[in-house]
This record gives C-alpha cells, sequence and structure tokens, in this order.
C-alpha cells in the first residue's frame, strides 16, 4: 500500500478545508496516471468518528458540496440516514472544486470501515482498499488492520484460479473481486476496467502484495518461475488441504454465508467462531470457489445496487446526471472499440 512518501502528498492540503478526520486515502486513476496531463477527479475516502457530527461541522464550511435539497431539508442527520439506511455506510460528495482540482470524496465512519475490512460485511470499501491506495491519515492504523484483508483477497483470487498463471492475472483477479455482481458493470463502467487498473498499477499491486506471496510460497502454496517479460510464471497446489486452509484465511462473514449455501446452518458455533474449510465440509476446490463466487457476488450486487440508489439521492438530479452520463461513455466506448 503506498504510503503518504509519495509525490501524492500535495493532496493533504485539502484536509485543512474540512473538519479533523481519522483517515484519509487517495485512490484512483491520480496514484499512477498514464496521462499526466489528462484531468482526472481526484477520490478521497475520508474516515471519521462520527459521521453526524463531521457532516454537520462540514456544512458549515462546505455547504456547497452537498446536494441543495438534502442541505434545506434535514442537514446533517438527513446526509447520514440516507448513507446509513439506503446505502452502505458512505456519503459521497462529487464534483466537489478545489484549488483548481475535481474532487470526489467519501465519508464513513471508523467503525463501519473497521468491519468491512474484516468481515466484507458490504465489500464496499474493503474491496477499495484490495487495490492501490495512497494513504494520507491513518490515526487508528488502518494499514495494518487492512493486511487481513490482502491476505482474504489472495486467497479468494486464488481459489478462482486455474493451477497456472501469471502475476497479472493474479492481480487482475484480486482486482476484479469486488466487481463481481456489480450493478454498475452492467451499463455503466469501462468492460476493460480491471485490465487498466492492474496495467497502469502494476508496480504498487507488487509492493502490496509482495509479503503475502512470500508466506504463501513459504507454506508452498505457490511455485514462482521467471518468464521472458520479467513477470512471474505462478503454479499452485490446489489440493484439498491448501484449499480449506484458502477458505480458513476468508472473512467469517463470508465463511458463513457459504456454509449456509451449502446447507450447514450451524456454521456458527458457541464460541462464536466459524468453521473453517473442514468443518464446512467442502468436497472440491470446485465446489468451494463457486460457494464463495455466488456469496461474493450476492454481497457485492446488494451493495453497489444500494449505494446507487443513496448516490442519486445524495448528489441531487443535475450532479447525478453529469455522473452517470461520463461513466456511460466510458463504458460505451469500451464496447465499441475493436
Amino acid at each position: 500500500m503506498d504510503n503518504k512518501d509519495t509525490p501524492h502528498s500535495h493532496l493533504l492540503s485539502f484536509l485543512n478545508a474540512i473538519p479533523p478526520v481519522d483517515f484519509c486515502c487517495v485512490y484512483g486513476s491520480t496514484l499512477h496516471s498514464t496521462d499526466p496531463g489528462k484531468s482526472t477527479m481526484v477520490d478521497y475516502i475520508l474516515g471519521v468518528s462520527d459521521p453526524l457530527q463531521w457532516h454537520s461541522e462540514n456544512l458549515k464550511m462546505n455547504a456547497d458540496h452537498y446536494a441543495s435539497w438534502m442541505v434545506l431539508l434535514g442537514g446533517a442527520k438527513l446526509i447520514t440516514n440516507v448513507a446509513d439506511k439506503l446505502g452502505v455506510g458512505v456519503h459521497f460528495n462529487p464534483y466537489v472544486t478545489w484549488n483548481n482540482k475535481m474532487l470526489k470524496y467519501g465519508v464513513v465512519r471508523m467503525h463501519d470501515l473497521i468491519q468491512d475490512i474484516l468481515n466484507w460485511e458490504s465489500f464496499y470499501l474493503s474491496g477499495r482498499l484490495q487495490k492501490p491506495v495512497n494513504m494520507l491519515v491513518d490515526n487508528l492504523d488502518i494499514e495494518t488492520i487492512n493486511s487481513v484483508n490482502l491476505r482474504a483477497a489472495v486467497s479468494a483470487a486464488l481459489l478462482l484460479l486455474p493451477p497456472k498463471f501469471t502475476e497479472e492475472d493474479l492481480y487482475a483477479k484480486i482486482c476484479s473481486l469486488s466487481y463481481m455482481g456489480d450493478v454498475r458493470m452492467l451499463f455503466a463502467e469501462d468492460r476493460n476496467k480491471v485490465k487498466k487498473i492492474v496495467q497502469g498499477q502494476f508496480d504498487l499491486f507488487q509492493s502490496m502484495y509482495k509479503p503475502f506471496l512470500e508466506e504463501y510460497e513459504g507454506k508452498d502454496f505457490l511455485r514462482f518461475s521467471s518468464s521472458k517479460n520479467q513477470l512471474a510464471n505462478i503454479s499452485q497446489d490446489c489440493g484439498l488441504p491448501v484449499t480449506h486452509s484458502h477458505i480458513s484465511f476468508l472473512p467469517p462473514t463470508v465463511r458463513s454465508q457459504m456454509g449456509m449455501k451449502i446447507g450447514k446452518k450451524k456454521v456458527i458455533s458457541e464460541s462464536g467462531k466459524v468453521g473453517n474449510g473442514n468443518e464446512l465440509g467442502f468436497g472440491s476446490r470446485e465446489e468451494a470457489a463457486n460457494c464463495m463466487q455466488k456469496a461474493l457476488r450476492r454481497t457485492v450486487m446488494v451493495s453497489s445496487a444500494r449505494q446507487a440508489v443513496s448516490g442519486v439521492l445524495t448528489v441531487g438530479g443535475v450532479k447525478a446526471a453529469r455522473y452517470l452520463t461520463s461513466k456511460m461513455c466510458k463504458a460505451w466506448r469500451s464496447w465499441t472499440r475493436t
């Protein structure tokens, strides 16, 4: 994960224009743009202890960042309720102009962020943090907590990959996890999005996941060999014992959903622990992979739909139309290119 000692540290200055936050990261094309001259929106995720209080303070400082109808009809309470009850706990303010830049920032409760990282409850921000980000503020050591999320992402991706694959295939599969079932991918996203993310930020993916690949190599889960283009070729142990180990690295919520899908109603024991691969009773790697994929797809489908509805309401009609049009134009170009 990229740290604050980067050329992107100038982005910290935006934080002087808003109330204090406990966590802040920048993500997206800003990190590793293949076209430095291209004008792109800078994307922030902001973690705060109390969104209601934070939005109350931010409305006094930056009321123009919000949809006017939300400011007039309910203010901070309405903004927070829509995010929590309709969305997945994240309120976004897009198309914010600051210091000659176009910004989008999402505000989330720190408790919700941590729970999603550890349990993939909505697989929304946890999916975002499986991709390269530049952390600017990290008061609660989210970077360390996120190591659980990254290890789980590696195991989930390996369950879905064949016995032999490339390093780029692995990062692409990791990147695609949080897009499986995403309603936006049906009509409002570039179909080459995953490929562009991985190829544009390949070195960042390598630095993020190197410790976990070395760990798995040390356990004989993976074997590496070099290729002519200097990208690693990887082979993996697809045996049932290793499959069970991968399942044990998945978040408890995912393992519970997998257990329910195969009829294991008592996945969570009296001690509160969720069964591992052995206890879930999967007889083959394929069965486990398909079950996990279905569980993730459903989670992403529900959370992306909820966030889409919340987003349309919170940004207002004009901004929502502008954002959706921009996304659909990118999607259309990706589908019509040869």
